[in-house]
């Protein structure tokens, strides 16, 4: 008797994708340790025209042609002199704040507060200007010394707090807004409340309280000081004997400690002078543009200026091109609510798209993709 046996049939095995002698592809994300300057440049470009097309498909959905759109953003603000003075006069306190930030962001100091220091610096500011303190002549001197001096002094708690304690600086320079905030409404609708219209700002600044006029467009001196504090501040980061201490408090805090190097004192310098750069632009306001201290004069610079600050990767040169792109931003948009009856929240979210497009290009900066087999 022959005795058989009934197997089932099993399917075929599926080759193993990590057997020897069959190859696969994966893609890599390694860590940049430098990128040369075209590649910078590239992927900022890069991301700036992806968002523009992102907003553009928005604004067109919305009932805005690309004929209208190329004619506001292009046309209207580089040929129109109305449009760039507009825009400049945007850029300047939009620089001075971008290089409060930098200052800090270089020693590696989060300062969030940024709106909080501009507040302290023009009413500083202001205080001089109410009171006539000193002559005339010496009057803005005077007044720009005081908001340097505000918003230093404003910045002193956090970065204290943060030296002696470890208390995050995040913390304290953003809740220390609502603090200058609200001490701002309290002088505005109390001791300052303009005497003669009864509204909630100031008495009018006179005429030797005022940045004077450049002669074109109502541009006032705050275009010039922003210039010369980008080049001061470009100086002091990469020629001076300071700058190359902040590089180190950026790189490695405790290694300098180790050498010797006062590594505590440059982060208090530091970030005192992010808190008086952003006083100054204060006054920059106040004194240039409203002509008087409102409620309402630092809304929405503080984190435009951080932005700015990333951007830029916090050079000061980069710093001036930059806010001169957010300026355009901030001018179209006024233009797109006024001309085409765009609502502000749909500007607001094209504004973020472009920036946060651009932000994202630096992905590409800091790391390489890489197939590998």
């Amino acid at each position: 008797m022959i005795l058989t046996s009934r197997t089932d049939t099993k399917p075929a095995p599926k080759p193993d994708p990590a057997a020897p002698g069959r190859r696969t592809r994966r893609l890599s994300v390694e860590i940049r340790q430098h990128a040369p300057g075209w590649l910078q440049a590239a992927a900022l470009a890069g991301g700036l025209v992806v968002g523009l097309i992102c907003a553009a498909a928005l604004l067109v959905a919305a009932g805005v042609s690309l004929s209208d759109l190329a004619q506001e953003f292009v046309v209207s603000i580089l040929t129109s002199p109305e449009s760039l003075a507009a825009v400049l006069t945007q850029a300047a306190p939009l620089s001075i704040i971008g290089l409060a930030a930098a200052i800090a962001f270089r020693v590696r100091f989060w300062n969030v507060g940024i709106e909080g220091q501009m507040i302290g610096g023009a009413i500083a500011a202001t205080a001089v200007a109410l009171a006539d303190l000193g002559p005339e002549p010496l009057r803005l001197v005077l007044m720009g010394l005081a908001a340097a001096l505000g918003g230093a002094l404003w910045m002193l708690g956090p970065t204290l707090l943060r030296l002696r304690l470890g208390l995050n600086e995040i913390i304290s320079t953003l809740l220390l807004n609502y603090v200058a905030f609200n001490g701002l409404l309290h002088l505005l609708y109390g001791p300052w409340r303009d005497p003669e219209s009864n509204f909630p700002n100031s008495a009018l600044f006179s005429s030797p309280e005022r940045l004077a006029d450049l002669g074109w467009q109502n541009l006032t001196y705050a275009l010039p000081l922003a210039v010369v504090l980008m080049l001061a501040g470009w100086w002091l980061i990469n020629l001076s004997r300071f700058g190359f201490l902040m590089r180190v408090a950026e790189a490695n805090p405790r290694l300098g400690r180790a050498q010797g190097l006062p590594m505590t004192g440059v982060v208090l310098a530091a970030t005192l002078l992010s808190g008086a750069l952003a006083g100054v632009a204060g006054f920059a306001i106040c004194a240039g543009v409203e002509h008087r201290l409102t409620q309402s004069f630092a809304a929405g610079y503080g984190f435009s200026g951080i932005l700015i600050a990333f951007l830029a990767r916090n050079n000061p040169l980069a710093v001036l091109v930059v806010a001169f792109a957010v300026g355009m931003l901030f001018v179209a948009g006024q233009s797109l609510q006024v001309f085409y009856q765009i609502p502000s929240s749909a500007v607001q979210l094209v504004q973020a798209l472009i920036v946060l497009c651009v932000a994202a290009s630096d992905f590409f900066i800091r790391h390489r993709l890489r197939w590998i087999d």
